[in-house]
C-alpha cells in the first residue's frame, strides 16, 4: 500500500437535534415527515484518504473538507469557513431550454412509440381472432390439418425467432463498472445522456425559483460532501469522467437524486432529515453510485427489451381470448406478472448494488460507514411511529428498511477494511448502531412506564409520550 500523506479534516458527528425520515418507496426518493431521532453520537473526526494500490487507490485530498461543520440543521444565514476546490465540481446557475429543432434521443423515441406498438399488437391479435371466427367450419379443419402437417416448420420458425431474441440479448451484454456484473444495455450512453439533459432542463424549470445560492451554508455542505466523495474516488474512471453539478432546492420534501449526466439535486428537507454528515455522505454516495453504474440506462434497456417481448404475448392474448373483456383482463394479468416478476425485483437489485458501491465510495472518503445501517433503522422506526402500513417487499421497488439495514451490516466489515487501506483514522467513540439500539430500548421502556396499566387508552392525567422530543 502506497501510504500518502493524509490531510486532516473535521466533521461534526453531533446528532442531538436530528430528524427521522419516512417511507422512501420511490426511485431515488426519500419521503416522510421529520421526527427527531434517537441517536446521540459524540463528535467524531474523520480524515481524508491516502493513496493505496491493490487494483484501486485512495485519492489524496489537498484541503480540508469541512472545518467544524455544525449539525446539518443549518440556517441559511450560517457560513462555512472555506470553499472546497473539488476538480470535478462545476457551478451552473443559468437556466435554459433545449433548442426547439433538436432531434429527440433514441430512448425518448421508443418511449413515444411504445403505446403505438401495444395498439398495433392489440389490433393484430383482434384481427386474427375475427378472421378465425369468420372462417367456415370446413376451412378451419383444413387449416388445423395443414398446421399439423407443417408443425415442424412452424416449430422451426418459432425457434428461429427465439434464437434471434437470445442473440440480441447476449450481443448487448456489457460489464457493469466496479461490480463487474453482466447486464443488458440497449441504449447508447450518449443517447441516454441526451435524455438526461432534457430531464435536467425540466427539473431546472420547475425549481428555478427555489435554488439556493452558492453562498448559502446548506449549499456549501452539499458541495463539500459531493466534492469530497468525488475527490476521494477519482481513481474510478466513471467518477472522474462526470462533471458533478450541485443544485440545492429549498423544498421541505425529503428528496435527493443524481441524474445520469452528473446533475446532483438535494432538497433542504433531506438536510433536516439526516442525523449527521456521515448519513448524508452515504445517501449521496448511494445516489452517485446510481449515476456511475448507469442504472437508469440499464433499467430502461431491460424495460424496453421486456416490452418488445411482451408484444408477442399481447398479440396472442387478443387472438386467443373469445371476447374483448377477457382480453383486457389477460393483458392486465400479463402486465402485472411482468412488473412483479421482472421490473420490481430488478429495481431492488439495482438499489442493493447502489448501496454496496455507495458504501465503498463513503468508506474511501473516510466516512463513518456504520451510520448507513442506522439510517435505515431510523426509517423503519419512523414508519412504525407514524403508523404507516408495512407492505411486503415484493410489492416495492426498494428493499425493505429492515433487509436494507441487514444488508449494509454485512457490508460494513469490508467497508471498514477499505477505510484502513485508505489510511483513515480509527473511528472514535462507540458504534452508532449500538447507541441507537440502546436508546430505542430505553425509549420503549419509558413509553411503557408512562402508559396507564390495564388500559388501551392514554390516561389524560399523565403526559403523553412525545417521540419528537425524546
Amino acid at each position: 500500500v502506497d501510504r500518502g500523506r493524509c490531510q486532516r479534516l473535521d466533521l461534526s458527528g453531533n446528532a442531538r437535534n436530528c430528524f427521522l425520515t419516512g417511507n422512501p418507496d420511490s426511485y431515488r426518493n426519500f419521503i416522510g415527515k421529520g421526527l427527531r431521532c434517537l441517536l446521540d453520537v459524540p463528535n467524531t473526526e474523520v480524515f481524508s484518504n491516502a493513496h493505496h494500490s491493490l487494483g484501486r487507490f485512495c485519492s489524496q485530498s489537498s484541503q480540508p473538507l469541512v472545518e467544524k461543520i455544525p449539525p446539518l440543521q443549518i440556517s441559511s444565514a450560517g457560513q462555512l469557513p472555506h470553499h472546497f476546490p473539488a476538480c470535478n465540481i462545476r457551478i451552473i446557475r443559468s437556466f435554459h431550454t433545449s433548442p426547439s429543432l433538436q432531434a429527440a434521443p433514441v430512448p425518448l423515441f421508443w418511449i413515444i412509440v411504445k403505446p403505438a406498438q401495444k395498439l398495433f399488437a392489440i389490433i393484430l391479435g383482434r384481427s386474427i381472432r375475427n378472421w378465425w371466427k369468420a372462417l367456415p367450419p370446413n376451412k378451419r379443419e383444413l387449416f388445423k390439418e395443414s398446421a399439423r402437417k407443417n408443425k415442424w416448420k412452424i416449430l422451426l420458425g418459432v425457434s428461429s425467432l427465439g434464437v434471434v431474441f437470445v442473440m440480441f440479448y447476449f450481443t448487448h451484454l456489457e460489464e457493469t463498472p466496479i461490480t463487474g456484473r453482466a447486464r443488458l444495455l440497449v441504449f447508447g450512453k450518449e443517447h441516454f445522456r441526451e435524455l438526461s439533459q432534457m430531464e435536467y432542463d425540466m427539473w431546472m424549470e420547475q425549481f428555478k425559483s427555489q435554488m439556493l445560492p452558492e453562498t448559502d451554508a446548506r449549499y456549501q455542505v452539499v458541495e463539500r460532501v459531493v466534492g469530497h466523495l468525488s475527490e476521494s474516488n477519482k481513481d474510478v474512471p466513471q467518477v472522474s469522467a462526470l462533471n458533478w453539478v450541485i443544485h440545492v432546492v429549498d423544498e421541505p420534501g425529503v428528496n435527493a437524486f443524481v441524474l445520469p449526466n452528473g446533475q446532483v439535486f438535494v432538497f433542504t428537507g433531506l438536510l433536516d432529515a439526516v442525523s449527521d454528515i456521515h448519513q448524508l455522505s452515504f445517501i449521496l454516495g448511494h445516489e452517485i453510485a446510481h449515476a456511475v453504474l448507469e442504472h437508469a440506462a440499464e433499467k430502461a434497456s431491460l424495460v424496453h427489451f421486456l416490452d418488445f417481448l411482451s408484444l408477442i404475448f399481447l398479440t396472442m392474448i387478443w387472438a386467443i381470448c373469445p371476447r374483448d373483456s377477457l382480453a383486457v383482463v389477460g393483458q392486465w394479468i400479463q402486465s402485472k406478472l411482468q412488473e412483479f416478476m421482472f421490473d420490481r425485483p430488478y429495481s431492488r437489485t439495482l438499489e442493493a448494488e447502489a448501496d454496496k458501491v455507495g458504501l465503498q465510495f463513503a468508506a474511501k472518503a473516510c466516512v463513518d460507514v456504520r451510520a448507513s445501517s442506522v439510517f435505515w433503522q431510523q426509517m423503519e422506526l419512523a414508519e412504525s411511529l407514524q403508523g404507516q402500513p408495512k407492505l411486503p417487499e415484493w410489492l416495492s421497488t426498494h428493499p425493505s428498511h429492515e433487509n436494507r439495514a441487514e444488508h449494509l451490516d454485512r457490508l460494513i466489515p469490508e467497508a471498514l477494511k477499505i477505510r484502513e487501506r485508505c489510511n483513515c483514522p480509527s473511528l472514535s467513540g462507540p458504534d452508532p448502531r449500538l447507541i441507537f439500539r440502546l436508546n430505542m430500548q430505553h425509549l420503549l421502556e419509558s413509553s411503557k412506564g408512562r402508559e396507564a396499566p390495564n388500559s388501551t387508552k392514554q390516561d389524560p392525567s399523565k403526559p403523553k409520550v412525545d417521540f419528537a422530543h425524546t
